[in-house]
């Protein structure tokens, strides 16, 4: 079955990929192996990128375990996943109002390195939004959003929304998997006014790459107050 849909393009690999480990490893014992991404890019004909994906996404949602030099195997006991989530939706699980002021938004030409991360040729149609967010009225962080305006067609004239994923949810492109890095740098000039903190204060800058199946849908750049943003890692050792 999933050889059939991969060749004839009904449903995106990685998802094939996915849904049959999913259905190869329901009922089996906690700690099982699961298969080997060799194997599974032998049966499907696709590529690693696209194996490690869909095992990606079993790991994220807790079906799945990959333990370094070992393996991947059925997870014990299983966890909840933890999600992508919006800034909005972050700061209201931490009991914190949230609050956005756009600052610039508008069309613009995709650079080189927002064209990458999308997946679309320099040059293209990118929607260009920055916004100051706030939390219980205070400067959290200055969020740079690049969008796909091939996916979101009007966006700009329907009046930007409180929260950029609950609006893609709205359209069907709410992100299913996505790229985040953290990096300590020390404030800019800019970032600092707006963030109503000293020129010399550190900030956590946070990029996320987002795609909805295989398309890349956003790319963004955050700088958040270090002294008021903490980044929270579930962790657990297996015994």
């Amino acid at each position: 079955m999933g050889e059939a849909l991969v060749n004839d393009g009904r449903s995106l690999k990685h998802v094939v990929v996915r849904e049959y480990v999913r259905d190869l490893v329901s009922g089996m014992e906690p700690g099982s192996s699961a298969p080997s991404e060799r194997v599974l890019v032998h049966r499907f004909g696709v590529a690693r990128m696209t194996v490690r994906q869909a095992m990606d996404a079993l790991v994220s949602e807790g079906l799945l375990d990959r333990i370094p030099g070992k393996g991947t195997f059925v997870a014990r006991p299983p966890r909840a996943s933890s999600g992508i989530t919006s800034y909005t939706e972050e700061m209201t699980r931490r009991g914190m109002l949230p609050e956005s002021q756009t600052l610039l938004a508008r069309r613009e030409q995709a650079g080189p390195g927002v064209a990458r991360a999308l997946g679309i040729s320099e040059g293209d149609a990118v929607i260009h939004w920055k916004r100051l967010r706030r939390a219980d009225g205070v400067p959290m962080c200055i969020e740079d959003a690049y969008l796909n305006e091939v996916l979101l067609p009007g966006f700009l004239q329907s009046g930007m929304p409180t929260s950029l994923y609950e609006s893609l949810d709205q359209r069907g492109l709410r992100p299913t998997w996505a790229e985040d890095s953290i990096t300590a740098d020390v404030a800019s000039a800019e970032e600092a006014e707006h963030l109503e903190v000293d020129s010399d204060s550190v900030v956590l800058r946070h990029s996320r790459r987002a795609l909805v199946g295989e398309k890349g849908v956003e790319v963004s750049r955050s700088a958040f107050r270090a002294d008021r943003y903490t980044l929270w890692v579930q962790l657990r050792q297996d015994t």
